[in-house]
């Protein structure tokens, strides 16, 4: 989650640093790292290295920091599905892939700090042993022997306009190792930030004006995230770890509005409040050990959340003085997973085998009350047995991987295999549904030349649904309701994806990656029933669509200690509308985005400083009465300035949204279905989000 925020003591920080001798701190260096040659990769076999020395110019405090500047590399995290599954996150610790529920890799990279990195590899993910991979894969090795330390950052938030600061956004993070146990201790609340205001203006079909609103909304989410983590080096060439994690969320959401009646003048007004406290609690354990011809991996994850929502909506007359009307929707929900995984890997020849088999339990128990206001202005209970139910899942994996070199130029790495699962929406009377998918995965790695590589991969994916959608959710600050769908059924696709790269040497390095994708049985707005909508499975989609992501260095051009990322990309979709049987996007994907960057490093000093854009936009939502077009922030710029050396620490000072971009939203309401009723109003709204500030400073200890 990115969030942007102002700290107010940011000027007495500033006039600290600078009085405890920002400048001097160039006398004493030895070297500019400034105007060190930027980041090239030196070949090792397939892979391109980067050391610690490639990254000096950034002064980087952990390993995260470093990897976020390897020129023309994006990191892609893990996705957010049930189970472990084949691997989603390009990104490997000492070789390995980090399979759990707290983080993966990305986290435990922020713990590491950058005097233990040996080096970075990138590499072709057909030459691994893994399945799921593709396109580039970083594998950040650490050294054997590594000190004891500690990283902190504290990262204020804040903003000028609705929004409460985020004072205590930050981490902390100590690890060490004694004997053959290593240790890490982390503590970090991420912390987020929503806010806009202004006028919403609603018209008839006719486009006369009917109605004003002033509206503010304001969000605040803060999860405090502890975690443990353990590992045991024995013996012999077994390895184990623990990690262990407990983390409470708030995340309260205020929004008012007033309203303006035309032509009767008469004025109401809306309060809408959500109140969620909740936790979350994960244990994943590993241990790996010889076992015949290779290495044996077992796996196990438990996870327990406990999600109360409480969500209030209270209408007033202030002209009429009418009692005021409103609605309650509570839920108290308890999620559960259990996951089981064993991975054995052994080598004949030049063949790389790996063998996988997964459990996974996973559950929803959700309590869920409804309430009306009355005239004594006290909340009635109204039945409402469809928001409670509990969903469960039971789910089998099995995968054969080989991966092996056809060529020296040409890696192969083929995965088949097949998911059994069991859905099960336990409190009705229904039979359990199974389901059985076969999966599995080509890809092709290409290295025609040097400064070239390429790779194409061809994957039969099956997803997942959410838990949530089996039951009902009002969504009461759009007046809207969908109702539970029992039905739901796991979308499947074919995928291609291509990708080629080329490393430009001393001026930096850009990629392009095509896909296309067929999903069967997309997950999209559905009819339930005679009048009702809810999730549910429409027949076909298609998405093809390109991104090209390149590191520019402009040192070449004499702009010494300088850089731009150039990210661009655009993404077609189409699916058969269920009411009209038209062709249209699939509901709120992100159809176009585009990004450019500038760094400058200035050389003979400690200061840095950027500037950047991007651009964002999403297709429509197809509700069944409503479309609806969401843009918040669609255009984006800010700057930052950055001093690498305040008394060791790395400060720095990010204003972001100079362009005044807003939240943005046209909703087109109808009386019924869309197909055959007319449009019952159509409200506009551009808010105002205003300037972002971020204060961050970042150290070791």
């Amino acid at each position: 989650m990115v969030t942007y925020n102002k700290n107010r003591v940011r000027l007495a920080l500033l006039a600290t640093a600078a009085a405890s001798g920002w400048t001097t701190t160039v006398a004493a260096q030895t070297a500019d790292p400034a105007v060190a040659p930027p980041p090239v990769a030196k070949p090792a076999g397939d892979a391109r290295v980067y050391t610690p020395a490639d990254f000096a110019r950034f002064a980087p405090k952990t390993a995260y920091d470093m990897l976020v500047q390897v020129p023309g590399f994006s990191i892609r995290s893990a996705d957010e599905e049930r189970g472990l599954g084949q691997a989603s996150e390009n990104v490997l610790i000492n070789g390995q892939r980090i399979a759990n529920k707290s983080g993966g890799a990305l986290n435990q990279l922020q713990n590491i700090s950058a005097p233990n990195v040996e080096r970075i590899e990138i590499t072709d993910a057909a030459s691994l042993g893994i399945a799921g991979l593709t396109g580039q894969v970083a594998n950040i090795v650490v050294k054997d022997v590594q000190k004891a330390s500690g990283q902190f950052e504290y990262s204020p938030t804040f903003r000028a306009h609705y929004a409460k600061p985020a004072w205590f956004a930050g981490s902390v993070s100590y690890s060490g190792k004694s004997g053959p146990l290593d240790y890490t201790l982390s503590v970090k609340n991420n912390s987020g930030r929503g806010a806009f205001g202004g006028a919403i203006e609603l018209f008839d079909r006719f486009g006369q004006l009917t109605e004003r609103r002033q509206e503010v909304y304001h969000s605040e989410y803060d999860e405090l995230n502890t975690q443990l983590k353990l590992g045991y080096d024995g013996p012999g060439s077994s390895v184990g770890n623990l990690a262990l994690a407990y983390v409470p969320y708030w995340g309260p959401v205020y929004l008012r509005d007033t309203r303006l009646l035309i032509p009767s003048l008469e004025e109401q007004s809306r309060l809408i409040t959500n109140k969620l406290d909740g936790y979350y609690a994960d244990i994943n354990a590993d241990y790996t050990f010889a076992l015949g011809p290779g290495r044996l991996k077992l796996i196990g994850v438990r996870h327990w959340e406990h999600e109360p929502l409480v969500q209030n909506l209270i209408f007033d007359y202030d002209t009429t003085g009418d009692p005021s009307t409103g609605t309650r929707f509570g839920r108290d929900t308890r999620l559960g997973e259990t996951i089981l995984r064993g991975e054995y890997g052994w080598k004949v020849g030049k063949n790389d085998w790996q063998v996988t088999f997964e459990r996974a339990f996973n559950s929803l128990d959700q309590k869920g009350s409804l309430f009306e206001l009355n005239p004594d202005g006290d909340f009635d209970p109204v039945d409402f047995p469809e928001g409670t139910g509990k969903v469960t899942e039971v789910r089998y994996e099995g995968l054969a991987t080989l991966s092996r070199p056809l060529s020296p130029k040409l890696d192969l790495q083929v995965a088949a295999g097949a998911e059994i699962s069991t859905l099960d929406r336990v409190d009705d009377d229904q039979e359990a549904r199974k389901f059985f998918r076969p999966k599995g995965s080509l890809t092709l790695g290409w290295r025609p030349a040097p400064g070239w590589d390429a790779s194409l991969k061809l994957r039969r994916r099956v997803g997942q649904i959410s838990f949530y959608d089996f039951l009902a959710q009002p969504k009461l600050s759009e007046d809207r309701e969908n109702s539970g769908n029992p039905d739901l059924v796991p979308p499947q696709s074919w995928e291609v994806e291509g990708e080629v790269g080329r490393d430009l040497g001393r001026w930096g390095k850009t990629r392009l990656n095509l896909h296309y994708y067929r999903v069967e049985d997309i997950i999209d707005y559905i009819p339930i029933g005679e009048d009702e909508e809810g999730i549910g499975n429409l027949p076909r989609a298609d998405r093809i669509g390109f991104e090209s992501v390149s590191t520019f260095q402009l040192e070449p051009i004499g702009f010494t200690g300088a850089k731009v990322d150039l990210t661009v990309g655009r993404e077609w979709t189409k699916v058969k509308d269920p009411l009209t049987g038209e062709r249209r996007p699939i509901s709120g994907i992100r159809t176009a985005w585009a990004s450019a960057t500038i760094r400058h490093d200035i050389p003979n000093s400690q200061w840095a400083w950027s500037a950047y854009a991007q651009y964002n936009d999403y297709s429509r939502y197809y509700f069944l009465s409503e479309i609806q077009h969401n843009l918040d922030l669609p255009y984006l710029v800010g700057a930052y300035v950055e001093h690498k050396n305040v008394m060791g620490m790395t400060v720095r000072f990010t204003v972001d949204n100079f362009i005044d971009s807003g939240h943005r939203v046209t909703r087109t309401v109808y009386d019924g279905y869309r197909d055959r009723t007319p449009i019952n109003y159509i409200s506009r709204q551009n808010q105002l989000v205003g300037p972002l500030f971020n204060l961050s400073i970042k150290g070791t200890f």
